[in-house]
């Protein structure tokens, strides 16, 4: 972290206390910047965030969706950075909810973005996607120059909130990035329909885990601290580098299958794995992983923990946590 470049400077956090947001909002909070954070709830019991941090943010309750709301924020408070992560981001809640969905996801974006349009103030805008954004393919590891074409409601809300957001690059000079990242694991998760944190409390617990697929779909995990140094180290270079409108894959590059990546989690904690396949998941992709070799060439980025080193921490707090 530069922390010449935030000293002073007044930063947005969308979506702040959230698992990325939270652990995005504790890093800066050292770095001399201003943070806002704005979510639709504030003082969330399941966030790594203490009460001495929140003294230390301008909190603001909110949705994405309110354009005034979000105009304001940025226009009064003269920002100067924005983290957009505020998102509606649990694939079968978007399945059940599109019109939810598109309208946090899609036009939570384009708020962002029209509010931020014309201001010479702006230094960086960090838009939070997904690898989800490509769909499927059959060619892996997906690039950034793999084609954008969700199919599901999740996956074509970022997509298209992907597409706006080249609009304000090339139409109106923006200094926007878009980030796409692996399945982000680690401290602060508390959603436990997503694996890692469910496999973790299973085995913690004695409990038997349940799979939802067959277990053999593959993705790539990168743990929360590694994004969280991608994301800062883009807000500082989106000027320097002149990277207005281009987008980063951000993943460990380890593609590891459900049933795996369980038996690693059991093997850390010293348990065998207790597992039953129930192979009723729909809408997913069935192979999906990631290449950061532009953000190693571009940005210097590389993930410093290794899966294993990960799963060892997150285990760690977990354990300290529950």
């Amino acid at each position: 972290m530069n922390k010449h470049f935030w000293k002073g400077r007044k930063v947005l956090i969308t979506g702040f206390e959230g698992f990325l947001g939270s652990n995005l909002t504790k890093a800066l909070l050292y770095s001399g910047a201003k943070i806002y954070g704005l979510d639709i709830k504030v003082r969330r019991k399941d966030t790594i965030l203490a009460a001495a941090d929140y003294k230390k943010i301008t909190v603001i309750k909110g949705s994405v969706a309110d354009y005034k709301l979000v105009k304001n924020i940025i226009r009064r408070n003269k920002i100067n950075v924005v983290f957009h992560l505020a998102a509606e981001a649990i694939v079968g809640k978007c399945h059940n909810d599109p019109l939810c969905t598109f309208s946090t996801n899609i036009q939570g974006t384009w708020n962002i973005l029209e509010a931020c349009r014309g201001l010479k103030n702006i230094r960086a805008v960090v838009i939070a996607s997904s690898d989800k954004a490509y769909g499927s393919h059959k060619k892996l590891p997906y690039t950034e120059k793999t084609p954008l074409q969700g199919n599901h409601p999740y996956d074509v809300s970022k997509s298209c909130a992907d597409l706006i957001a080249n609009t304000y690059a090339y139409t109106y000079g923006l200094p926007v990035c878009v980030t796409r990242c692996g399945n982000i694991f680690g401290p602060g998760d508390f959603n436990f329909s997503r694996l890692v944190p469910d496999a973790v409390i299973c085995a913690l617990t004695c409990k038997k885990l349940l799979i939802r697929s067959d277990g053999l779909f593959t993705r790539d995990y990168v743990f929360v601290e590694d994004i969280v140094n991608g994301y800062i180290l883009l807000a500082e270079k989106i000027c320097k580098l002149n990277l207005s409108g281009e987008c980063f894959n951000f993943s460990c590059e380890r593609p590891v299958t459900v049933i795996k990546l369980v038996k690693m989690i059991s093997k850390a904690i010293g348990k065998p794995a207790d597992y039953k396949i129930l192979n009723q998941i729909k809408y997913e992709i069935r192979h999906q992983y990631l290449s950061s070799r532009k953000a190693r060439a571009k940005l210097g980025w590389r993930p410093v923990f290794s899966l294993d080193t990960g799963l060892k921490n997150t285990i760690g707090w977990y354990k300290k946590v529950f």
